[in-house]
């Protein structure tokens, strides 16, 4: 069995995650998104089953409703931690299976270091910007609104708090070219380690 390195890229909703991972398939790396796994998955007859008995409020006209479930789960914290249980674990496992077939590879985890997953790999990058940067880019890609995006970035990991944690911090502080060239600079500081 080949041994394979794992590395995760991480960072707060707006961060740059997407943009750092493109510059990393540029540089020839295979990447994964535990985002587009999801999306795998919510297309998957079983996983819907289950989540719809988990959620049975969520349930209409014989569909599961994910807006119904996005309404209860960011309003409230139990739900919210009842369907990171049920979908997180499963994510990681489809994830972990891919990145093993690679010798080397990279995968987006936003919520990483909530779901205590960093151990699952052999580094972490973790993207840090600047809180208006990241609600305007939000709002531009998704329609959500300032308050919606505060929301949701006042539930994930505080990136005040990453100096806690082992792993290489890349501020996205400039144009998106200067993030491509902070990511070849994470790159070999990853692989000079």
């Amino acid at each position: 069995m080949k041994q394979s390195k794992k590395y995760a890229v991480t960072g707060g909703i707006g961060s740059g995650k997407s943009t750092f991972l493109r510059a990393l398939a540029e540089a020839g790396f295979p990447v994964f998104s535990c985002d587009a796994i999801y999306a795998e998955m919510r297309g998957d007859a079983r996983f819907l089953r289950a989540l719809g008995e988990l959620f049975p409020a969520c349930v209409r006209n014989g569909a599961f409703d994910f807006s119904l479930l996005s309404e209860r789960v960011f309003s409230d914290e139990a739900e919210r931690a009842r369907l990171n249980a049920f979908t997180h674990p499963k994510i990681m496992e489809r994830l972990m299976a891919r990145m093993e077939k690679e010798k080397v590879s990279f995968a987006e985890v936003p919520l990483l270091f909530e779901g205590g997953y960093e151990g699952a790999f052999d580094g972490v990058i973790a993207l840090r910007r600047d809180d208006a940067a990241r609600i305007a880019s939000v709002c531009a890609r998704s329609g959500l609104s300032e308050a919606e995006v505060r929301a949701r970035m006042a539930r994930q990991w505080d990136a005040a708090r990453l100096a806690e944690k082992k792993c290489i911090i890349v501020e996205n502080d400039g144009s998106e070219e200067d993030l491509r060239r902070k990511a070849g600079e994470a790159l070999r500081s990853l692989f000079a380690s």
